[in-house]
């Protein structure tokens, strides 16, 4: 071996830095390798969001949780599907149990955390928090980072706005609050600069502090190294072998082994292999959800399930860009005076759902009729008061969106229909039934609006109907929608301490994983935002006090 540490971990995304902080806080060595030229992984480009029930936040907020609440909602929406070995039963009760002491402890480390103060759990059934269970970053001042920050993914927002503020800022021309708190994040920003600060949000700044107490604690963490294999003995994976300057090097790991590579959403070969249908161009992933590391895993025995699951998040694809960067409109599919269609202008899915949920409803909606893309058909007002795909409201767009048929129009229902090569009559009808729901204030056939995230994802000035509105006011809009993702949600099985296992069920020693390189303890859902970053931290916090325990257990022995 040419190096040797007590731990390495492949992938520098969100459960990375937290396992290397708690071996550091055991006085063990630690090498965190990452493929790519920047580090942080998705998490740093992401919101940063973690689902974390009966967290210390909640506690200090009075908003009432407990492990039995959490796991009851977990029941209710996840079962006991014998498909989704990722998230059995005693994985989930040891999620529900660490996640909040993952907590605690990255707290005990500096780093500072927050809730959102509303973002309500995505299902209405036993056990839900209509308050929610996030828990994302303080902002935090890059600077502090010295010549690693130029080594630190960008996030997607470069004001310092904390999330509940940036969600303000789409109505600042309908509302003083709004306004008055963009001038609050401008003025925040402005000053920070002008004190020699550049204060991060979201998952950047999630991602900074972690890297900024890893650095502090004395992890050894390097860019552009690329694990090739994973080394063997006798069973046990000892190692591995890392590329790096154009040669290759063994690194021995004396306690094991963690990956956090990400999933696999730009590998094309392996989502048509597990995912058909689905594209890698529609991904909002970073550089490195490429896969290889599970196959790396597979390749000494390692088993894999649910493969065939993803964290769908709606997208679509203005031009401007080559290729085409892909804008999430989730929020925007939630709208009043809007509405979902397929290619032949039916309706057929709750637009106001979670991510998850409307992927799914495309994908399975295109198996029985053309849905991939969608439309997202709305009317004058509705342009003329919302955001769309990033955009200001009104119906000045890039020229490109016009020219390039991206964004389609026409006077009528009818002629809009036939810019889009949709059956007129199909759209008409499903348009009148659709704006009879929003008279009577009920979606009769999807329930859009009936659920507390409904309404908190749509229009938080229209009280009365947040999500519902009529499609009556000409020329009426449409824009193409794909099943996009942030990250595939199948990968390795792993048992109750984030160790790998083989198909047989039996531990491979010295291998553990987390992150979307894992089948997900949550199975083919999401109960609220943050399910893959939390599960994330946790497995990796989890993995970390299972290898310190066998190494303080084995030091015993001998």
């Amino acid at each position: 071996m040419n190096e040797s540490y007590d731990f390495v971990i492949v992938g520098s995304g969100g459960g990375s830095l937290c396992a290397a902080l708690v071996l550091r806080a055991a006085g063990k060595s630690v090498l965190v390798l990452e493929k790519t030229d920047l580090l942080g992984g998705t998490t740093a480009m992401s919101g940063g969001v973690m689902w974390i029930p009966d967290n210390r936040f909640m506690k200090s907020d009075g908003i009432p949780d407990s492990a039995e609440q959490a796991l009851a909602y977990l029941e209710a929406i996840i079962g006991d599907p014998r498909d989704t070995p990722g998230s059995s039963r005693e994985r989930r009760q040891v999620y529900v149990d660490e996640a909040r002491k993952m907590i605690d402890f990255l707290v005990e480390q500096g780093i500072r955390l927050r809730r959102v103060p509303s973002w309500p759990d995505y299902h209405g059934v036993p056990g839900e928090s209509e308050p929610g269970r996030t828990v994302v970053s303080e902002l935090f001042d890059l600077n502090q980072l010295g010549d690693w920050k130029k080594k630190l993914r960008p996030g997607f927002l470069p004001l310092a706005a904390n999330l509940d503020e940036a969600m303000d800022f789409p109505n600042m021309k309908r509302s003083g609050k709004a306004r008055k708190v963009l001038v609050k994040v401008v003025w925040r920003t402005l000053f920070g600069r002008l004190r020699g600060k550049h204060l991060a949000t979201a998952g950047q700044a999630l991602q900074a502090q972690m890297l900024h107490a890893a650095l502090r604690a004395g992890v050894d963490i390097r860019t552009h190294s690329a694990v090739e294999t994973l080394l063997v003995e006798g069973g046990r994976v000892t190692g591995v072998s890392v590329g790096r300057n154009g040669g290759s090097a063994q690194v021995a790991a004396r306690l094991g082994v963690l990956i956090n590579a990400g999933g696999f959403s730009r590998n094309q070969r392996m989502l048509d292999q597990y995912l058909p249908g689905t594209s890698a161009q529609w991904t909002s992933t970073g550089p490195g959800d490429t896969g290889e590391m599970i196959e790396e895993a597979v390749r000494i025995g390692a088993a894999l399930a649910q493969m065939d699951e993803r964290i769908g998040n709606p997208v679509t694809l203005p031009p401007g860009e080559t290729p085409a960067r892909p804008v999430i409109v989730h929020g925007d599919m939630a709208k009043p005076h809007s509405m979902v269609v397929d290619q032949s202008g039916a309706r057929y899915m709750r637009e106001s759902n979670s991510y998850v949920e409307v992927g799914k409803a495309m994908l399975a909606h295109n198996r029985v009729s053309p849905a991939v893309p969608s439309w997202l058909v709305m009317d004058t007002r509705y342009l003329n008061t919302y955001m769309l795909a990033g955009t200001m409201p009104g119906k000045k767009k890039p020229k490109a969106w016009y020219e390039q048929g991206f964004l389609r129009s026409g006077d009528t229902l009818e002629a809009l229909a036939t810019a889009c090569g949709m059956e007129a009559a199909t759209l008409q009808s499903a348009v009148e039934r659709f704006n009879g729901f929003a008279r009577n204030g009920r979606d009769e056939d999807f329930q859009r609006g009936d659920h507390a995230y409904d309404r908190w994802l749509g229009d938080k000035l229209d009280e009365a109907s947040p999500t519902l509105g009529t499609i009556e006011e000409g020329p009426f809009y449409a824009i193409p929608v794909y099943p996009g993702d942030v990250s595939t949600f199948g990968g390795l099985v792993t048992d109750a301490s984030a160790r790998v296992l083989r198909e047989d069920g039996t531990v491979i020693p010295g291998l553990y994983a987390t992150g979307t390189s894992t089948a997900s303890v949550l199975a083919k859902t999401s109960p609220g935002a943050g399910a893959s970053i939390g599960p994330s931290f946790t497995w990796g916090f989890v993995a970390a006090v299972h290898a310190v325990r066998n190494a303080d257990a084995d030091s015993v022995r001998n």
